[in-house]
């Protein structure tokens, strides 16, 4: 019995060896008082990587701890290969980023944060909502909220397209500075379809995709929520039989007609493609499809604004990504990791890199909204100002398939719940027929 363990062990050492990393970078200090091995999401931004390792050589400068750091790319799941591997294995990292349902998936292994999280939240403010709901798990905060691989995956459009074709001028409703939050009242769902429409007879639709990957889930559970239609209620209760479902299911049969003919078969790389060849009037994305056109197009780069999503009838949802810090309970030094997992995401760390990112992260507090790197990015000049959410853009964060519980939401999320459902209708399936189809998934979810 001992040896089959043991063979199983390696065999999961393996696999997360195997999860493709980049070289470690070992952080020496003279007279280290321990030892501290962490894992970051290795950035798409090379000089996010270099700023993160220049704050973890100071934090373990000043408390003697000899650290090794390791960049994970995300490229092959290798992240959730690395978590699943040293769950398995109870050894690893001392601590790892987690997105999204990933720390309801390991809570039990997770240590508990809530001490961290009084610390951030007495001296920075509250985190929302939906922090909350993916990381308080029975009543005990398993993982502190991270800046770094944090996204707002909001529109970014072409700025002269939307003015000629769909008369929006959308630096009018979002300017680069506080606004009126009237400003932008009148940026609603049936804006969005009139423009949608104006923009594909003008050869420009919007780049949005019916998918099964996560930037369709993402921009089409925002529409749900917009609209007030769960699938599923915070009590575990199967609610997709309702009048808002209904809603949210006839206004994507006209929304569809007007996007791309390759919608239901969108990837994340789709949309990108599309602004990038100029082939695309908006899409919902962070900066990255913007970043990339900047260096290889970049004309239509300086004809591009990011700013939030339209407004339903229950009000503005922007679509985001999370990132939190877990610390492994089985850990060989759980103050230490909790103590650099705290430094790391105070303000003046999280703005430091998040300027050598170009503003592409976004930090989980909204105190730390005011950073100056968002007005100065170009371009052009304020580009991406509206991409953290400002309390004026009288909008809501969003991650598809809340407020489900989350092992359930888990679920709904991983298999396309949400963008399958309108991806049928467009099809030409009843919404009767969808809305059975969606119940009967959900119920093998719930059993």
């Amino acid at each position: 019995m001992s040896g089959s363990r043991n063979a199983t062990r390696r065999r999961v050492l393996k696999l997360a060896a195997a999860a493709g990393t980049l070289p470690l970078v070992h952080i020496r200090t003279a007279g280290a008082a321990g030892k501290l091995t962490v894992g970051f999401w290795d950035h798409w931004v090379p000089p996010a990587n270099d700023a993160m390792k220049r704050q973890v050589a100071a934090w373990a400068d000043k408390n003697k701890v000899d650290v090794t750091v390791d960049f994970i790319t995300s490229n092959g799941n290798k992240i959730q290969i690395t978590q699943a591997a040293e769950a398995q294995a109870r050894t690893g990292h001392d601590f790892l980023p987690f997105y999204n349902w990933e720390v309801n998936t390991y809570a039990e292994q997770l240590e508990p944060m809530d001490d961290v999280v009084k610390a951030m939240t007495a001296q920075f403010g509250q985190y929302s909502p939906i922090h909350e709901y993916l990381s308080k798990i029975k009543g005990s905060w398993r993982a502190l909220p991270s800046s770094t691989g944090t996204l707002n995956l909001n529109c970014c459009a072409r700025i002269s397209l939307l003015k000629k074709h769909a008369g929006i001028d959308i630096l009018e409703m979002f300017p680069p500075h506080k606004s009126d939050p009237s400003a932008s009242s009148n940026w609603t769902y049936d804006a969005f379809l009139k423009a949608a429409e104006a923009c594909q007879k003008a050869g420009f639709p919007f780049g949005l995709g019916l998918g099964q990957t996560g930037d369709s889930i993402n921009n089409t559970g925002i529409i749900y929520s917009a609209f007030g239609a769960e699938l599923v209620n915070a009590k575990g209760e199967i609610t997709v039989e309702s009048d808002a479902v209904n809603q949210v299911l006839d206004y994507a049969r006209k929304l569809a007609t007007f996007l791309p003919p390759d919608t239901v078969s969108y990837d994340d790389a789709s949309n990108n493609r599309a602004l990038i060849s100029g082939q695309s009037a908006l899409i919902m994305n962070p900066p990255s499809a913007w970043s990339v056109a900047k260096r290889d197009a970049p004309k239509i780069a300086e004809d591009c604004w990011t700013f939030p999503c339209p407004k339903g009838p229950k009000g503005r949802y922007n679509p985001y990504n999370y990132c939190f810090f877990g610390v492994w309970a089985f850990g060989q030094n759980k103050t230490a990791a909790k103590e650099l997992a705290q430094f790391l995401q105070e303000r003046k760390q999280v703005q430091e890199r998040d300027t050598a990112a170009n503003g592409y992260d976004l930090p989980p507090l909204i105190s730390m909204t005011d950073f100056e790197i968002w007005s100065e990015v170009e371009p052009p000049k304020g580009t991406v100002y509206n991409y953290p959410m400002r309390p004026w853009h009288d909008a809501h964060e969003n991650i598809t398939a809340y407020p489900a519980p989350p092992d359930i939401a888990a679920q709904m999320y991983a298999r396309a719940i949400h963008p399958t459902m309108l991806a049928k209708v467009h099809t030409g399936q009843s919404n009767k027929d969808v809305i059975a189809w969606a119940k009967n998934e959900l119920e093998g979810f719930i059993r």
